[in-house]
């Protein structure tokens, strides 16, 4: 993982096009809605071509960074712009760019100061897409709070009624989360040094050489410690129990491409940053950590599928099922093996497909309803064929059917907990009826049965709803039936990194 190879300059365009747009946004005339929804658009539809090109030019047989880009930034503290991607990151970019993309799309019936929020979901997409392709951890929190800023206002100025109590809370958790990460990254760079010049360094590839550490950063307890401080800033993010509760707020004040942002990209930021900080730079730390996280992985599990069963709104029900789906990450993560850790990263994804889809699926009926009752809909499949099937297919996969990609990752993560941690992984395993159980209760309550006369005129799904959904309705179905290609992508970066792992 510390070997460099293909250097380019393909990951900036990707980072920072959306924020070149984001200023050309600016730039428009305040009244003219169709040029900030269009410029948006297209200014989003450069990065996702840049990442597809990405995943086929992608060398699946190295651990080794690939298309890294390395120059000097602050040079009086050793910082550099240092990005570059391997199997682990490159998943990630290409669900940053597919979502980005797909969620201008989803914002086109936004009225509101399009101008703002589509330059600020410009900004937001820099941002994520900056924190899965830095590898000098200065810049990586840099990144990381610039993400905090735009999602802030997404939420407070074009959320729901309580939209202004549901930012707060986000930008509160998360920054208390940011700040224990802020010390642990200061206690790194104090006692990690540059082999090349002796100074000190924020390069994560350094830091991952334990040979590089100082004496202080030796001391077990003192690894320990660095270790909890930012197991916690990311725990907020992913989110774990108990640092779960800003996230159903979020999601139901959120504008529905928010949401889907929140869950498909924003979710993903904390396991990542466990991968890719945590686990190769205090392997012991993680080793030591190894059963209370599978532990709180199975309590997320259980927890978030028995919140989304209680739950009569549409929208929490699908967040509190996020919850439950990180579960099986964490889970997956907490063995070190191929199966485990695999099944964890085909998770990561595959939750950020199928968690996109139901909420950007709970958007449209909200969009002709204005509400998001579970109990005040009925019978919808005989009057919203299309709109029945896409939805279905996306709850069936949240269920794990075979056949879909949400089966092929809980699959693995259970073949690989169960040898190490069978009474946890037993335990995680009811979760999986819980969640058959809300989805087929919803899913009852809203399709089928008699019509609620109330909808008997509601308009089917039309042509734009079904463009951001029918790509990642493609990408369930084929991961589904032939994981290989993806498994392939991250299979060898993730073995080097379990090889880091004392024991």
């Amino acid at each position: 993982m510390t070997e460099l190879a293909n250097p380019s300059a393909l990951l900036t365009w990707m980072t920072f096009v959306p924020l070149l747009g984001a200023a050309i946004l600016v730039m428009l005339p305040s009244n003219n809605k169709t040029a900030h929804r269009w410029t948006a658009l297209v200014t989003a539809a450069i990065p996702l071509a840049l990442a597809i090109q990405l995943m086929f030019s992608f060398d699946r047989g190295t651990s080794a960074i690939q298309f890294w880009q390395k120059t000097p930034w602050i040079r009086g503290f050793n910082i550099d712009y240092f990005v570059g991607v391997d199997g682990i990151s490159v998943a990630m970019v290409l669900l940053t760019a597919l979502l980005s993309f797909l969620c201008i799309g989803a914002s086109w019936k936004i009225e509101k100061a399009t101008k703002g929020y589509f330059a600020l979901f410009l900004m937001l997409e820099t941002g994520m897409m900056g924190v899965f392709v830095s590898l000098d951890f200065f810049l990586f929190y840099v990144f990381w709070e610039v993400m905090l800023l735009p999602m802030y206002f997404l939420i407070g100025i074009w959320g729901g009624p309580r939209r202004e109590y549901a930012a707060i809370k986000f930008f509160l958790y998360t920054l208390a989360g940011s700040v224990l990460m802020l010390l642990a990254m200061i206690a790194l760079y104090l006692n990690v040094r540059d082999p090349n010049t002796g100074q000190h360094t924020f390069n994560m590839l350094y830091m991952m050489n334990q040979v590089n550490h100082g004496a202080w950063l030796l001391n077990v307890n003192v690894r320990h410690l660095i270790f909890m401080f930012l197991f916690i800033g990311f725990a907020v993010k992913v989110p774990i129990f108990p640092f779960h509760t800003w996230l159903p707020d979020a999601h139901v004040e959120a504008p529905t491409a928010v949401s889907v942002i929140l869950a498909g990209v924003l979710l993903k930021m904390g396991t990542y940053g466990m991968l890719r900080i945590c686990y190769p730079i205090l392997p012991d730390a993680v080793r030591w950590f190894a059963l209370p996280l599978a532990i709180l992985g199975a309590i997320n599990i259980i927890y978030g599928a028995f919140c989304a069963l209680a739950q009569k709104d549409m929208k929490k029900l699908v967040a509190y099922s996020s919850v439950s789906h990180m579960g099986y990450v964490l889970l997956g993560m907490a063995v070190f093996n191929e199966a485990g850790i695999t099944g964890a990263m085909l998770q990561m994804f595959n939750h950020g497909t199928i968690t996109a889809m139901l909420f950007l699926m709970v958007g449209v009926i909200y969009d002709r309803a204005h509400h998001r009752e579970i109990n005040g809909f009925g019978g919808l499949g005989s009057v919203m064929p299309r709109y029945t099937t896409v939805f279905s297919l996306a709850l069936f996969a949240a269920l794990g059917l075979p056949g879909l990609s949400g089966f092929v990752g809980e699959a693995l993560v259970f073949l690989g907990a169960f040898p190490v941690y069978r009474v946890v992984t037993m335990v995680s395993a009811v979760g999986i009826i819980i969640g058959a159980t809300y989805v087929l209760w919803m899913l009852q309550r809203v399709f089928l049965g008699p019509l609620n006369e109330k909808y008997a005129d509601i308009p089917d799904i039309n042509a734009r709803e079904l463009a951001t959904v029918i790509p990642l309705a493609a990408i369930v179905i084929f991961i589904g039936v032939y994981p290989a290609p993806f498994i392939n992508m991250v299979k060898t970066s993730l073995i080097t990194l379990i090889g880091m792992i004392p024991g």
